[in-house]
């Protein structure tokens, strides 16, 4: 019986044997087919994380490019920003360069010359003002006003009601479109 026993214990064990190896099989096919997902699936986010850096370099060129267009457009507009301008000045030199030459030819007839000035200032005075540059009112007696005025002297009012105010304009002030781009220089009574 031990021989019997033996032969029985013999067929289990190879019997458990086939079914571990069934088993393994079995078990290495779901593995096999769980990588292969795997495989697909890191494959598809390799894809995708090319295409994201594909695009982030194109959009980061993109941006370079159009900084480097705009700083361009910006230094070539700060070059020509007072073309205009000077174009509009170019009579007004003309006229000055004129009435020079009329010094030397002209025979002493002050009221000529100091038409033609006037006339040169005039039309100076006009450009100025379509290019949005007004002078500053400031009269004697008005009020002083830091934001408009610098007072460059204090004296002793002459009159009461002068104290605190402007009594002289030593240098006028000027806008451009509202802005003072240059303050009035003026005493101011103490």
């Amino acid at each position: 019986m031990t021989t019997e026993k033996k032969t029985e214990e013999q067929k289990e064990v190879i019997d458990q044997k086939e079914s571990n190896k069934k088993t393994d099989k079995k078990t290495s096919s779901r593995t096999s087919s769980r990588s292969r997902g795997k495989d697909k699936e890191l494959t598809k986010v390799k894809a995708e994380l090319s295409e994201i850096k594909d695009k982030y370099l194109r959009m980061y060129s993109e941006f370079d490019n159009f900084r480097r267009r705009t700083a361009k457009e910006k230094l070539d507009l700060v070059s020509t920003a007072n073309e205009d301008l000077m174009i509009e000045l170019l009579p007004v030199i003309d006229d000055f360069e004129r009435g020079i030459k009329s010094f030397d030819s002209d025979n002493g007839d002050i009221d000529n010359l100091q038409e033609g000035v006037m006339l040169i200032f005039h039309k100076l005075k006009n450009v100025t003002e379509k290019k949005g540059l007004k002078g500053m009112e400031t009269n004697p007696g008005d009020d002083f006003n830091s934001e408009l005025h610098d007072a460059i002297s204090h004296i002793p009012a002459p009159e009461k009601k002068f104290k605190g105010k402007i009594i002289d304009t030593i240098e006028n002030g000027y806008f451009l479109n509202d802005k003072v781009i240059r303050f009035a220089k003026v005493v101011t009574g103490a």
